[in-house]
């Protein structure tokens, strides 16, 4: 691995340090004005999610974790696990459900996403922001139930449940924000 000094420290780089693989949200350099500069850093636990604030001497070298993004495309579930497949090598590769999160709420056949590895090990999945799916199963509006902002349970066609307006039906394709689960408009 690679090291780096702290003083090149960016957002977005991602560190081996002792307790595991940690990716910079955010550094300052501080330089007060008695005794030495130093870096103060918050980092994010990339296995985890957890966020640590880290301070460092200025100059320090630390380890530099070589993290590999790779832009995958869902294929088929084969029993828990989703089959990807390397969109420039056509490599395929099975990846279980608990790795992939809250995406795996919402991917369908031929739904692209990002993968980053370290080494072999799979450490983040990413998908858009937002994606398109069709409506499976919701109960139908209720005539003259016009409440402002009434909401119905529905299911998508990968399972998740969400709630959506009244005029929605089965068989409509709807945009859900992918980071929170929201309805976001029809289609």
């Amino acid at each position: 691995m690679p090291a780096i000094s702290t003083n090149e420290l960016r957002n977005g780089l991602t560190l081996e340090l002792d307790k595991g693989l940690f990716s910079v949200v955010d550094f300052q350099h501080v330089k007060p004005g008695k005794g030495g500069a130093f870096v103060r850093t918050k980092l994010r636990n990339v296995r985890t999610g957890a966020v640590i604030e880290r301070t460092f001497n200025a100059g320090v070298r630390v380890e530099q974790a070589i993290i590999d993004r790779r832009d995958m495309q869902f294929l088929y579930k084969e029993g828990d696990a989703f089959v990807f497949m390397d969109t420039d090598t056509y490599e395929q590769i099975s990846i279980q459900p608990v790795t992939l999160g809250d995406a795996a709420d919402y991917l369908v056949e031929s739904a692209t996403a990002q993968i980053a590895l370290f080494g072999t090990e799979i450490v983040q999945v990413e998908i858009p922001a937002s994606v398109e799916l069709t409506i499976a199963q919701t109960e139908p509006g209720i005539q003259g139930d016009r409440v402002s902002g009434a909401r119905k349970p529905a299911t998508l066609e990968t399972g998740k449940i969400i709630q959506v307006p009244l005029f929605i039906n089965i068989g409509d394709r709807v945009k859900v924000d992918t980071r929170s689960g929201d309805y976001v408009t029809r289609v």
